[in-house]
């Protein structure tokens, strides 16, 4: 066994250890940091495999911008972990069933293409990859392009709207009405009369008060 199939194996069990630890982790902060993880293991099979733009592509786009933008809005919302537990039980089954489907349709298509696969083809000394995958975007599959801009913009709108909602069991302040106050707003004379001590009596020696 080579050591590139050694690496392989290798950056795949770390990438399938995280990918469970993200749908297991009980704190989404920690879910995001295995998401992180799993981004960049994945990158390293894309580099490994020989596809150095889209290893590099998928580290400073997915880890590099947009895991860390999820990774601030997790920790600035107000997350309450029994109200995300609340329809556990519910959702189960049908989260278990679709997964399975995805795992299904993937070894599907993986196993076609295995078994389907034949030489690989020949290309010139000279080939560009990182212009041949930029060719075939943005003519053939600009409209797919467009698609991922927009649902990426979609969610970059999500993340501000959540994170800049209002908060009702929390105090705001207003520098606007802070700069205009005046201070008999703030500072009220109170007159109150004076008091005076009464004088005590004299006690006398065998006297108890």
């Amino acid at each position: 066994m080579t050591f590139s199939a050694v690496l392989f194996y290798l950056l795949s069990i770390v990438m399938i250890v995280a990918a469970f630890r993200v749908i297991s982790a009980p704190n989404p902060v920690t879910g995001v940091l295995h998401l992180i993880l799993t981004f960049f293991t994945a990158s390293m099979l894309w580099v490994l495999a020989g596809a150095e733009f889209l290893g590099l592509v998928l580290v400073l786009v997915y880890v590099g911008a947009v895991m860390v933008l999820f990774l601030f809005v997790v920790m600035m919302l107000d997350m309450r972990m029994e109200s995300l537990r609340k329809g556990l039980k519910i959702y189960l089954p049908l989260g278990l069933g679709i997964g399975l489907i995805m795992v299904l349709e993937m070894a599907f298509v993986i196993a076609k293409l295995w078994s389907g696969a034949g030489a690989q083809a020949p290309v010139a000394a000279d080939y560009d990859n990182t212009r041949a995958l930029g060719t075939l975007m943005y003519t053939d599959f600009v409209f797919a392009v467009e698609v991922g801009a927009v649902i990426l913009l979609v969610g970059m709108v999500a993340a501000i709207a959540l994170t800049h909602r209002r908060r009702h069991d929390a105090k705001y302040n207003n520098p606007a009405a802070q700069v205009r106050v005046r201070a008999k707003d703030r500072l009220r004379l109170v007159s109150i009369p004076s008091q005076t001590e009464e004088r005590a009596e004299p006690v006398a020696p065998g006297e108890q008060k």
